[in-house]
């Protein structure tokens, strides 16, 4: 197809007041189509420059008339339905519509001022979008020269033009669009004056000097500006190398304007290259420790740290980190006991407090990183952040227990998050579990103990006991992963796969980090199918039968089994019916049931013997065009379509055409019988002596197209009293069957079968209308079903029950040597000490999005999961919990908190952002649960099984817990000792 030139569209109306031509739906999609994949290209030069717009109309709702809906009129979408290049295929449920069946307008002008902030008087760039767009939903991005073609058609906008930057610091030849440029708040210290400023996170800070001094007519050369959050001086920004977002500043921060005097004011808070340090010291280091727990850098800073986790007493630190909500003191500061910090909310950070909360109080954790753990950051690893999340990390858990009830602004852990994790970025809600996964594997790869990674070979099980495998398996990760998180955090399980054709089986042991659990529904759905006989036995029935919400094709099959009494042998087919035609075979049993609607049509065509693999005969019903219907090509179609088994490879005419009588027969009006006696309709076994069915042959051989792998061979003048069309699959070719006739077609044989006067006397067709739909909705609005509580164990054992690959994850057989659905299967093979359950609330799929807010009944004490583990090596497995992370509300935000257990105190504490309050034990077991922490409870005999309290180690020494803050003690009074010993070394 030619591509239209848009140059002559420009010609003649490419000015702003001059009007082109009227381009056809067909034209504009190509010319905005050769736009995008021009602007493909110009990526790799980094031209491409984006606008974004969107159009919220007043929704359309007909009040007391069924079949309408709200429409919300999004600008964009109706654009592409009007030129046909996509967004109609939700507009009926799935199924897919011709541009021109849509009655589809052409849309108006485009409008983007409803996703300006209000009061926003800039142009451009600096107009500012609402905080809570999301793309995709609420806007779309395009190239500029797309923007400018569609204003020229439209008209309208405004524009908001947006740059395209690099993702972090790993992925330069990845980019994304800045939607949201940085916006800080400048406070002038001459007048306290406050003005904001917005710039590009990537700008250098050059550049953020000439913004600012350019707003406020100073010289460059006398103007110093200072990090100015939460107003405190923390660090003044000096340096000209270092992007904003490498300074860590956040959007809607204070920056401070001052202008020098006769010197220059030294660059605190800063080390050798410019960078900020995490921790900085009040005094003249006093001690050879660094933010790392060991000796100190090579860049000549450290800083003094002094911890005391005894119970009962009080925690000492000096901290100068501003940024960190720490002010000046000139002596060390007395706070309370440690780990009841909060953490302040930086904008939507709710989600990373919660998940570190939940980290900060794993008392392995808190352990390691109160040690020396200098040696073992690993800066070369190329999976890892060159050890700076670890540093981040380790830094922000020492100021959380060492603040006492100071919350604490995470300002440089967030900075560098966004830095090694771009999808963090910004403040937008985003998902504590897939933080958390994210933060224990780059804390791995950060801290692994293993500097060259050697090549392993994977090797296929063939046969070897499991033992042998799993201990290779595991022998090798180790070989290749080493670090505190893999001791801590990791575990083992056996994943088994079988092939569904040739039954090769696949059996390996990988790590996990935690388990991802799905949440079994308990509320019920109640739908209806129509049943009818594949062989003709009887008349077709419906059948109303209460399923799973959630459940699958599986489960509405053995309801449909038990309801129908079927036979030992028989067997049910589901099928959903669309427009009298087959729509789709419901043959995977692990289909879920939400992709069937309320509205849809399902039919269970119900067989003797099995169906796997053998050749299906489809027949729709059409009745046969007459003269008196104007401008018809074909027949209307009507009824449900019939289905039966064909055993021969290659049917005749005949062999179709007694299928069809045996599926038809049922239907036989009491009147008819004397017809049969004439010898007009003997079982349709005997040759017609009635006149050729011809009504529609000349329109059929006119439709006739391509068959694909369909034949027809033999044919002969033979004809029987009604009469068949061989079609394809789109039901657009047709072409008359005969009885020497030989069919050879795939798996799949569809028949018409052309309804003239003559059948409508002898059948009754009633039986094939009327189609029950699944569930019919009254006028009353039923009561909500609730859902009912599930047990952890419950969701454990939906994880490990065998299920089917999903289809875009399929495996590769090497004995079939294609890609296979196989069915998998997991089991339990190793636990690690720390347990981490993610429960699965958030659903997406192309068919619902979706948040489960089932009550799961999660044990805090003696969580025994000794018989799902498969290894048996005299391990306890028995756990107890010590931290949840919460989610309230639904899909589109919702907030996150934390509940924390401090060992010593054997309590339960809510992290809630910046607030901290005391929890009984029976309020942390919330249907906001969403990721539960459990540790093993390691025990000699089986009389402390039982002993779930914990209590001090110095009152029960042969507990795990306080063996564990008994080494924390010994750690934090050999850094205690070296604080005193630098103190009397150095006298004031």
């Amino acid at each position: 197809m030619t591509m239209i030139d848009s140059r002559c569209l420009m010609e003649n109306g490419g000015g702003s007041g001059g009007s082109c031509f009227p381009c056809t739906p067909e034209e504009e999609k190509q010319i905005v189509e050769e736009f995008n994949r021009e602007a493909e290209r110009d990526l790799e030069r980094r031209e491409f420059v984006f606008c974004c717009f969107f159009q919220i109309c007043a929704c359309v709702v007909i009040d007391n008339f069924d079949g309408y809906f709200a429409d919300n009129g999004w600008w964009f979408s109706k654009w592409e339905s009007y030129v046909g290049r996509g967004g109609v295929d939700n507009l009926d449920n799935g199924k897919s519509l011709e541009p021109q069946d849509l009655d589809v307008e052409r849309p108006g002008p485009i409008d983007n001022s409803d996703i300006i902030e209000c009061g926003s008087s800039n142009e451009g760039d600096e107009l500012e979008l609402v905080r809570t767009l999301l793309e995709g939903r609420d806007y779309v991005l395009v190239p500029k020269k797309v923007w400018e073609k569609l204003v020229q058609w439209y008209k309208g906008g405004p524009a908001l033009p947006r740059k395209m930057i690099s993702q972090g610091v790993f992925n330069k030849k990845q980019f994304n669009v800045e939607v949201y440029p940085l916006r800080l708040k400048l406070i002038d210290s001459r007048d306290d004056s406050e003005s904001t400023i917005r710039i590009s996170k990537k700008a250098y800070l050059q550049e953020l000097y000439e913004k600012v001094c350019s707003a406020r007519g100073v010289e460059r050369e006398k103007a110093s500006i200072w990090d100015f959050f939460n107003k405190q001086k923390s660090s003044q920004l000096a340096g000209s190398k270092q992007t904003l977002e490498e300074l860590h500043l956040l959007m809607d921060q204070e920056i401070l304007l001052e202008l020098k005097a006769d010197g220059s004011p030294s660059q605190s808070g800063k080390d050798s290259t410019g960078n900020e340090l995490a921790l900085v010291a009040l005094e003249p280091p006093r001690s050879p420790i660094s933010i790392a727990g060991g000796p100190a850098m090579s860049n000549g800073h450290s800083s003094s740290y002094s911890l005391n986790l005894r119970p009962g007493s009080a925690l000492n630190s000096s901290f100068t980190d501003m940024d960190d909500g720490f002010g000046v003191h000139s002596s060390v500061r007395r706070v309370e006991k440690g780990g009841l910090a909060g953490l302040q909310n930086m904008g939507n950070t709710c989600f990373m407090n919660s998940a570190l909360q939940c980290l900060v109080h794993t008392p392995q954790l808190v352990e390691y990183f109160l040690q020396d753990y200098s040696e073992e950051i690993n800066t070369q690893n190329p999976l890892g952040m060159h050890g700076e999340l670890a540093l981040a990390f380790g830094d922000l858990l020492r100021k959380l227990w060492s603040s006492g009830r100071t919350a604490i602004a995470p300002r440089v852990f967030k900075g560098k998050l966004a830095l090694f994790a771009p999808q963090f970025s910004g403040y937008n809600q985003h998902d504590s579990q897939e933080l958390l996964a994210f933060l224990l594997d780059g804390l791995h790869e950060d801290l692994n103990r293993v500097k060259q990674k050697p090549y392993i070979e994977m090797k296929d099980w063939s046969g070897e006991r499991d033992e042998e495998v799993a201990d290779e398996c595991w022998r090798n990760h180790k070989a290749r992963n080493d670090s505190v998180i893999v001791d801590v955090c990791q575990g083992q399980y056996k994943s088994t796969l079988v092939c569904p054709i040739c039954s090769k089986i696949s059996i390996t042991y990988d790590p996990f980090m935690y388990l991802s659990l799905p949440l079994p529904s308990t509320i019920t759905r109640t739908m209806t199918v129509a049943v009818f006989h594949g062989d003709g036995s009887g008349l077709p029935m419906p059948c109303t039968v209460s399923v799973l919400k959630r459940g699958n094709c599986r489960d509405l099959s053995q309801a449909l089994d038990s309801a129908c009494c079927l036979k030992s042998g028989e067997s049910l087919l589901l099928a959903e019916v669309y427009d009298h035609k087959i729509y789709r075979l419901l043959e995977n049993p692990f289909e879920p049931l939400v992709s069937i609607k309320d509205e849809d049509h399902i039919v269970a065509y119900r067989f003797c013997g099995k169906g796997a693999g053998r050749k299906k005969l489809e027949i729709v019903h059409r009745d046969k065009c007459t003269p008196d219907i104007l401008k018809c090509n074909v027949g209307k179609y009507f009824g449900t379509p019939l289905i039966t088994y064909m055993d021969e490879d290659s049917p005749s005419g005949a062999d179709i055409y007694l299928a069809a009588s045996r599926l038809i027969s049922p239907l036989k009006r009491a009147c008819s019988s004397t017809m049969a006696h004439s010898g007009k309709d003997d079982g349709f076994l005997l040759e017609a002596n009635g006149e050729t069915s011809s009504g529609c042959n000349g329109q059929c051989e006119s439709m006739d197209q391509s068959m694909g792998n369909t034949e027809l061979e033999g044919t002969d003048s033979q004809e029987f009293p009604f009469q068949l069309f061989l079609t394809d699959d789109r039901y657009l070719s047709c072409k008359p069957i005969f009885k020497d006739s030989v069919i050879k077609s795939g798996n799949r044989i569809k028949v018409i079968f052309e309804w003239t006067e003559k059948e409508h006397k002898l059948y009754d067709c009633s039986n094939l209308k009327d189609l029950p739909e699944v569930y019919h909705k009254t006028g009353y609005r039923t009561k909500k079903t609730r859902q009912e509580a599930v047990s952890l164990f419950s969701c454990l054992e939906a994880f490990l029950t065998e299920e089917p690959l999903g289809p875009d994850d399929m495996w590769y057989c090497p004995s079939c040597e294609e890609h296979r659905q196989a069915t998998k299967k997991l089991d339990l093979w190793m636990l690690p000490d720390i347990l981490v359950f993610h429960l699965k609330r958030f659903s997406y799929s192309r068919y619902l999005k979706n948040k489960l807010d089932t009550f799961v009944d999660f044990p805090v004490h003696n969580l025994d999961l000794s018989k799902y583990v498969k290894k048996k090596d005299g391990k306890s497995y028995m756990y107890e919990l010590y931290a949840i992370s919460n989610h309230y509300g639904g899909l589109g935000g919702g907030h996150y908190t934390a509940f924390a257990k401090l060992i010593e105190e054997n309590r339960w504490y809510s992290f809630d952002d910046s607030r901290v309050s005391p929890v009984n034990d029976a309020d942390i077991k919330t249907s906001a649960a969403y990721v539960l922490f459990y540790q093993r409870v390691k025990t000699e005999s089986k009389a402390e099984l039982g002993e779930t309290s914990q209590a001090h180690a110095g009152n029960k020494e042969g507990h795990e817990e306080g063996l564990m803050m008994i080494k924390i003690l010994k750690s934090l009074t050999n850094l205690l000792a070296l604080d005193f010993m630098a103190i009397n070394s150095h006298p004031a």
